[in-house]
């Protein structure tokens, strides 16, 4: 094999060749690095915990690991979850133990996606982190509330990763530049596009620079338009797991109760955009007419399957249409809660007091003996009653009455409001009698 072609093989990615070493390199990480933040105060003390990095790729994880094994002198082990087993962790506890026994030093083991991991391969960690044997670092794009499991979780801190910002991109070119010995060849145009292709991923950023720099031609400057010949775009990060899926569809929920119709298009854009389910979307928007509006709007709920309805019969991309037209009548519709709280104090009312009879006078008595023992007297039919209204109790008797339904002043639920209010007065009047 000739020397060219053997450099080209073992040639590192321009991500790997101007990985910071030192901290004060990284980029993007100052909550967490920098003069009185977390991750600086242990490096300081010399007191290095074990701690968990939560972010979203190419923001530094893998850097921040090994520069902290660096600067406390500790041992560096790396695996991946994906690749890595059982007999893998078993191998470097073992070397770990070790290592600690014949020179006194710790190991950090480092574990990248460590979500990967089942809970009860997690449960091995435990008692190597609990001695000291290793310091555990690991990386996780997924929320470790939900994926790691309660014992490491309280063993471990969690340091939340910030996406590269736009300033982080011009230092990391800055940076690409410096190594190049030559400015990237893309006007000013260009580069706004690349800087936003990366979508707060500087390792996938790195890779396309060094991609221009490979594939454009001696003294050509790249515009916009070339620029998107030379990159494939990617899809916007997007998890379908917890992270992605729910946390737009929440924040798609909050727009709608906060009645902007213009940010609760942009999070509906954005899940549909990077491939969410649109049927999915029409559920959760069918939750929302129930919950956020309700009666202020009976005719949400309608709206809402009608839109569905139409989803079904155009398909898309003319069903966007029919999405687009929900989430602006919801966003825009009067809003209560109302009819979601009723439900949730009957229910705990329900739990709380059992099986508690229905009071005798609204039980029917098909029976002689049911008779006897009382069921239906005194019950008042309403339609022959004045005003179509008895204001007779129907709670139990050893419950009383109870508020569970309290009409907003908005929407269709100010008349209800009225209707209740004139009930109750009518109640107060009959029962005088």
């Amino acid at each position: 094999m000739s020397d060219d072609l053997f450099a080209m093989k073992v040639k590192k990615p321009l991500a790997d060749q101007i990985r910071p070493t030192v901290i004060d390199e990284v980029v993007g990480q100052e909550h967490l690095l920098f003069d009185d933040a977390p991750i600086a105060r242990m490096l300081k003390s010399k007191n290095i915990s074990s701690f968990i990095l939560w972010g979203p790729p190419g923001v530094g994880k893998t850097t921040i690991a090994k520069l902290i094994a660096q600067y406390s002198d500790l041992y560096f082990e790396q695996l991946s979850a994906v690749f890595s087993g059982v007999a893998d962790l078993k191998k470097v506890f073992q070397y770990a133990v070790d290592r600690k026994k014949t020179i006194g030093k710790a190991t950090l083991l480092f574990i990248d996606e460590i979500h990967r991991f089942n809970k009860a391969q997690q449960d091995g960690f435990l008692p190597y982190v609990e001695d000291g044997t290793i310091i555990l670092v690991g990386a996780t794009t997924e929320n470790p509330s939900f994926e790691l499991n309660a014992a490491l979780l309280s063993r471990c801190q969690v340091f939340t990763l910030n996406a590269i910002s736009y300033d982080g991109f011009v230092q990391l070119l800055e940076r690409a530049e410096r190594f190049y010995e030559k400015e990237i060849p893309l006007d000013e145009e260009a580069k706004e596009l690349l800087f936003s292709l990366a979508d707060g991923d500087g390792r996938y950023f790195l890779n396309m620079v060094e991609n221009i720099y490979a594939l454009a031609n001696e003294d050509e400057v790249i515009n916009k338009e070339n620029l998107v010949k030379l990159v494939k775009k990617r899809a916007p990060i997007y998890d379908k797991g917890r992270d992605g899926h729910y946390n737009l569809i929440s924040a798609v929920q909050k727009s709608i109760r906060g009645s902007d119709a213009d940010a609760a298009l942009y999070w509906v854009a954005r899940m549909v955009n990077a491939g969410e389910d649109p049927k999915y979307i029409f559920r959760r928007l069918l939750i929302i007419a129930t919950e956020d509006i309700s009666l202020a709007d009976p005719n949400a709920i309608n709206i809402a399957v009608s839109c569905m309805d139409a989803y079904e019969r155009l398909g898309m991309p003319e069903g966007r249409l029919a999405l687009s037209q929900l989430v602006i009548y919801l966003a825009t519709a009067p809003k209560s809660n109302a009819s979601y709280k009723a439900w949730a104090e009957a229910s705990a009312a329900a739990k709380q007091t059992g099986s508690l009879m229905p009071p005798n006078h609204i039980l029917n008595a098909p029976t002689k003996m049911m008779k006897d023992m009382g069921y239906h007297e005194g019950y008042k039919y309403d339609h022959d009653e004045e005003d179509g209204f008895s204001g007779q109790d129907y709670f139990p008797d050893e419950m009383g009455r109870r508020r569970f339904y309290k009409p907003v002043e908005r929407g269709f639920e100010r008349d209800i409001k009225k209707r209740v209010q004139y009930w109750d007065n009518l109640r107060i009047q009959k029962n005088k009698k």
